[in-house]
């Protein structure tokens, strides 16, 4: 069976979505390089790995179906925030943004009654609740820590020891 174009063309766009995520989160990785927060910046680069892992596993889910994986021209990401709260709430809008364009990427392969399509995406709609968790909990902490510079130094300390494990390969 032919792969259904509009699943394609919608998970192809999918692709460089997940392209851009992990380029924005290594630009956040480089902005808290440039602070001196280098668990900050190990949170990020570990984003970083995991988008590249799900642009990577939807693009080989695309050839696999007998697709053309297309990437397409990135827009250029952010290069500055005004704190680390700020980068915070930047990605959790960001994975909510990132949650939306997922359930679209479903509902055009159910609407398309492309089973095997929303079988895969269901994947990364579980992955997207927990990804916004992440988020959040680091965002409550930011709360309760406010400017405390010895609270901060203990958080970039936790965080530095956040290692990638590819989420992707445990779904194969």
């Amino acid at each position: 069976m032919k792969f259904n174009k509009k699943v394609e063309e919608i998970l192809n766009k999918q692709v460089n979505a997940e392209f851009w995520s992990a380029f924005m989160y290594l630009s956040m990785a480089s902005w808290f390089e440039s602070k001196g927060l280098k668990g900050f910046a190990n949170w990020m680069r570990v984003q970083y790995q995991e988008e590249s892992a799900h642009a990577l596993k939807i693009h080989d889910y695309i050839i696999t179906r007998g697709g053309e994986a297309k990437l397409a021209q990135l827009d250029a990401v952010p290069l500055e925030w005004k704190s680390i709260m700020h980068v915070f709430e930047e990605t959790y809008k960001h994975e909510c943004k990132v949650t939306d364009l997922i359930h679209g990427c479903y509902n055009v392969a159910a609407d398309e009654r492309d089973h095997a399509s929303t079988n895969m995406l269901q994947w990364f709609i579980d992955e997207q609740v927990e990804e916004e968790q992440n988020v959040i909990a680091i965002i409550d902490q930011l709360k309760l820590i406010g400017d405390n510079g010895q609270a901060i130094y203990m958080l970039d300390k936790e965080l530095a020891t956040r290692v990638f494990v590819d989420p992707t390969q445990a779904a194969n």
